[in-house]
């Protein structure tokens, strides 16, 4: 009896340990959905690139394509 109830507890707590990774993993990849992101001309120079203010778009570096604000 004592086995049959540390059994059904362990099942139960690997069952709700389960249930927690897949909804960090849902939650991490319904942010990385989100909308257009927008650098600062300073973040685009920190991050190597140069902020072309003509059409508002950093170029080079790690924020290459992103959009200016």
């Amino acid at each position: 009896m004592r086995s049959r109830r540390i059994l059904a507890a362990v099942i139960a707590t690997a069952a709700l340990a389960g249930l927690g990774l897949t909804s960090a993993a849902a939650a991490t990849a319904a942010t990385a959905q989100g909308g257009p992101t927008y650098v600062t001309p300073s973040q685009c120079q920190q991050g190597g690139g140069t902020a072309d203010l003509t059409d508002n778009t950093c170029k080079g570096g790690t924020y290459n394509g992103e959009r200016i604000d």
